[in-house]
């Protein structure tokens, strides 16, 4: 373990890239989990990701080899869901998404409608419809406000990339002019929800990621201790082309197991 993390009392972790790379455990991260369990660190598992359900994504860490309860898991979904709830008591919504999405809105007390709602939640989705892209272009344009639970433009797929919510909310910004209000990572107000849902503070908090454009950048700006980790999308020779640095790089999360 680095001397820096010592004194760290509550960690935020991405998912892919961090704890699993391509559906298999990155060696260490089952004793990190195991390690902060045992030492009664709050933690929490943040993913973009807004199609499950915590339940969903607890059952496939655990496919994997990871046994994370679904209430140490924190998705875009859930923030979007917070979010939207603390901007407006009983607020309304027109959602195109899935379960992960849906089930997080219903849980905070938002309605699903497709009659002149507050908002329009944009989400990912496996199968895109023509029909509710319109749906959502014509209620924005009458006055909705847009909101997209994550800004990624591609996901992955077993045949090549896939158009992911930041490629539909370009398409939707074009036709209405209106950008959307996007919740998810690098935005730092998923940070500071999933910090109120621990009860972390920042001063004590770190954030492990495998993105500089993502999770550290989002981790420096909602004032955290960050650490890089190699296993993922960024290298060591792509930290220089960015304006700022994590606190601290490392190969793997199995640096940070007390030795």
């Amino acid at each position: 373990m680095t001397d820096s993390s010592q004194n760290i009392e509550c960690w935020l972790t991405d998912m892919d890239g961090v704890l699993v790379h391509e559906n298999a455990p990155v060696p260490g991260a089952g004793d990190l989990l195991n390690q902060w369990r045992d030492q009664g660190k709050r933690y929490l598992v943040l993913t973009n990701n807004s199609i499950y359900t915590p339940r969903d994504l607890s059952a496939r860490l655990s496919s994997s080899g990871l046994e994370v309860p679904e209430e140490n898991i924190w998705t875009s979904a859930l923030a979007t869901a917070v979010f939207i709830a603390d901007q407006q008591e009983r607020a309304t919504v027109y959602c195109i998404g899935e379960a992960g999405l849906t089930t997080a809105l219903h849980e905070a007390g938002v309605i699903l409608t497709d009659q002149n709602p507050d908002f329009v939640v944009l989400g990912e989705t496996r199968t895109y419809s023509f029909e509710a892209i319109t749906r959502a272009i014509r209620l924005i344009a009458g006055g909705a406000r847009f909101i997209s639970t994550n800004p990624d433009a591609t996901g992955p797929s077993l045949d090549g990339v896939l158009p992911a919510t930041g490629a539909i909310a370009a398409l939707i910004t074009k036709a209405t002019g209106r950008v959307p209000y996007v919740v998810g990572k690098p935005n730092p107000m998923m940070f500071r929800s999933a910090m109120n849902r621990i009860q972390a503070h920042s001063e004590t908090t770190a954030m492990i990621g495998d993105r500089m454009d993502t999770d550290i950048v989002a981790g420096i700006e909602a004032g955290l201790k960050t650490f890089l980790v190699l296993t993922g999308i960024t290298q060591r020779e792509d930290i220089r082309r960015y304006p700022f640095r994590p606190n601290h790089v490392l190969d793997s999360v199995a640096d940070l197991l007390e030795r």
